[in-house]
């Protein structure tokens, strides 16, 4: 029988009221399965740069849970970039996730700001200088759509890596054998690391499909064709979970011990996945602010 796994989940900052309402939701349903660390995206370009300081610091006061604030080099100079990282540090937090980001809306790639972070790895080397931090990168177990190919990524990496990073937490992928793949290919490079495979519990097939496309996650012909039947046949929901759970079955027979959701704030899904996994929710109060 697999090992019961270390679970971390992840929101994205509300921009609307209705999604201000969704975000709690999920937190509170969400808080009791008792996960290692939680984590908070920036939108595209770093657009929610505000919304995600505020849902943060909210989270890590309110609900006591460690909170992993991502920082990106999008759209800011070094010095922004260290003031919303002091920011955090002021506030309780002592994770941060290191990313690039994605190019702002509208803009045909990615380019550095002239007076900010070249890359991820600049970001990191600067944020662990500070000694505040412990430092969580992306990971690419199919090619980023700005790589040449997968043994770049594994190369850049281990740059991370080197720079002060700590772990890693995949994009998420459709097939268990992706994610070993990878994982061998990181072994083989040095890299000691944990890399913590992400999870997209699919709460509808044809966003996560569209989302996989851009993302360039490969979508297995099998999968595509039995999420269409499961659709036609009225049971996606209970394909979905059963596919989800496969999933993380066969990473954790793998030797893997970490898996991370990416909950898009729809909290049920990955709530019915996480307690088939052996994991039963604990009484979590919100406190008073």
């Amino acid at each position: 029988m697999s090992k019961t796994p270390r679970i971390s989940f992840e929101f994205f900052p509300p921009q609307t009221l209705d999604a201000s309402f969704r975000l709690w939701e999920t937190v509170q349903a969400l808080a009791p399965m008792q996960p290692e660390f939680v984590s908070v995206t920036y939108g595209a370009g770093g657009t929610t740069r505000k919304l995600t300081h505020d849902a943060v610091a909210t989270i890590h006061r309110n609900y006591g849970l460690n909170v992993a604030a991502h920082l990106t080099c999008v759209s800011a100079t070094k010095a922004e970039t260290l003031e919303i990282a002091d920011a955090y540090a002021a506030a309780g937090v002592t994770e941060i996730v290191a990313l690039r980001g994605d190019a702002p809306k509208g803009a045909a790639k990615w380019e550095p700001h002239p007076d900010g972070f070249a890359s991820s790895v600049e970001l990191v080397e600067t944020l662990a200088r500070t000694g505040k931090f412990k430092i969580r990168v992306g990971a690419y177990p199919e090619a980023h759509p700005d790589s040449a190919d997968t043994a770049a990524d594994v190369t850049f990496l281990k740059r991370k890596i080197d720079a002060g990073a700590s772990s890693a937490i995949t994009q998420f992928f459709f097939d268990a054998d992706t994610f070993f793949r990878f994982r061998d290919l990181c072994v083989k490079a040095g890299i000691t690391a944990p890399i913590i495979p992400g999870i997209l519990p699919i709460t509808s097939w044809e966003g996560a499909r569209k989302f996989a496309i851009r993302c360039g996650s490969a979508v297995p012909q099998k999968l595509d064709d039995a999420f269409t039947r499961a659709i036609a046949d009225g049971r996606e929901d209970l394909y979905a979970l059963a596919h989800c759970t496969q999933l993380c079955d066969r990473l954790l027979e793998g030797g893997v011990e970490d898996l991370h959701f990416y909950t898009l704030n729809r909290p049920h899904l990955t709530r019915e996945v996480v307690r088939a996994l052996g994991i039963q929710p604990a009484l979590v109060l919100e406190k008073v602010a």
